[in-house]
């Protein structure tokens, strides 16, 4: 299932189950040191932000990084540098598990969700709905060459990106996840509920199965 990390043998690794992989990969992110934690961030803005995906939008959604996730902070200090709209997840009442997204300018203040993640107070920005979207960055606990994605397990990007499934008549946002080259597995298994992202950047390079 997953390409080697720390010292744990490869074959150990294909076997074992997703809520024991996801332990090992969030304890990878962590041991990372605060200095190359902001190298990799530097790294994949560099990366990502001369792509024609980045250059294009015009409304992006992010995410504020926490638990060793890497940080979109270069990211959106670009996307405020060319004028784009930078938007944060915030947590709807109903339904819950679901995830409205407020636009969040530099020094707007932020208040912890149940989490004791920051996020937008709904008071003081506009509501938007994924769909109004043009690019979604997406954390995640781990991930394959084929874009496909473990997340944390609460099923928040899932639900909310449900209408993605068919890909009939939506098309928006383009689901983009960044993580750390040492969140890369070889091989996910996917569930019916799992969404598949379109492209995924770390600091080394960029995936996409198209």
């Amino acid at each position: 299932m997953a390409a080697q990390a720390g010292n744990v043998p490869l074959h150990s690794l294909i076997m074992m189950p997703i809520p024991e992989l996801r332990r090992l990969l969030r304890a990878e992110r962590r041991r990372l040191s605060a200095t190359t934690q902001r190298h990799h961030a530097q790294q994949l803005a560099r990366i990502l932000g001369r792509h024609l995906v980045f250059l294009r939008a015009r409304n992006i959604g992010g995410y504020w990084a926490a638990d060793g996730e890497i940080d979109p902070g270069p990211l959106r200090q670009l996307a405020q540098v060319r004028h784009k709209s930078y938007l944060l997840p915030v947590l709807r009442p109903h339904p819950r598990r679901k995830l409205w997204f407020v636009r969040h300018d530099a020094g707007a203040p932020l208040r912890a969700n149940r989490y004791g993640i920051p996020e937008p107070s709904l008071r003081n920005g506009r509501i938007r709905p994924p769909w109004a979207l043009d690019l979604l960055l997406l954390p995640l606990v781990g991930f394959d060459a084929d874009c496909n994605r473990l997340g944390m397990g609460g099923g928040y990007y899932d639900r909310t990106l449900a209408y993605l499934s068919s890909r009939t008549h939506w098309r928006r946002p383009l689901l983009v996840g960044l993580a750390h080259e040492c969140q890369r597995v070889e091989r996910l298994e996917v569930r019916p509920w799992d969404i598949r992202l379109d492209m995924v950047v770390t600091e080394k390079r960029i995936y996409s199965w198209h």
